[in-house]
């Protein structure tokens, strides 16, 4: 699985002119799942989340997980993170997982993360034609990948 983690003030995900989700303060999480990935993936990538400290203390210093702050996560799906650009200049998304494999593992990652955050999390619509906000805190962006731990 790989995750781009945004901080954000504020986020949203608009379908057909309708909002589907918003949050104030917290993640903003686009999500790409791969043919390889499993619940472990999902499992480790909601812990590592939940227990990310990029938010400021009291001192200004990036020191504070995102239960500290009382925010809020929105996760929307995202199979252009696994592009592949080596050849030419049109990407391909063949290490992408197929609908089969990634929708029941983003659903999956969805409740971990709403499991360790004790609250829902927003979420956008598998395969829609998305529109999504921000605004980006810091700006703070985090890549994870979870075939990339160390």
């Amino acid at each position: 699985m790989r995750a781009v983690i945004q901080r954000v003030q504020h986020a949203s995900v608009t379908i057909d002119g309708k909002t589907k989700s918003a949050i104030g303060p917290g993640f903003l999480i686009l999500l790409g799942v791969c043919e390889e990935d499993t619940s472990e993936d999902a499992e480790w990538l909601a812990k590592k989340i939940s227990g990310l400290r990029v938010f400021d203390d009291e001192n200004g210093v990036m020191n504070v997980d995102i239960h500290g702050i009382g925010g809020d996560a929105l996760v929307v799906s995202q199979f252009t993170l696994f592009a592949s650009y080596k050849k030419g200049n049109r990407p391909s998304w063949f290490r992408a997982a197929r609908h089969e494999i990634s929708v029941p593992l983003y659903e999956e990652f969805c409740a971990l993360l709403s499991d360790a955050l004790g609250k829902p999390v927003g979420t956008g619509e598998f395969g829609a034609e998305m529109k999504v906000e921000l605004i980006n805190d810091g700006p703070v962006t985090i890549c994870m990948d979870t075939k990339n731990k160390e």
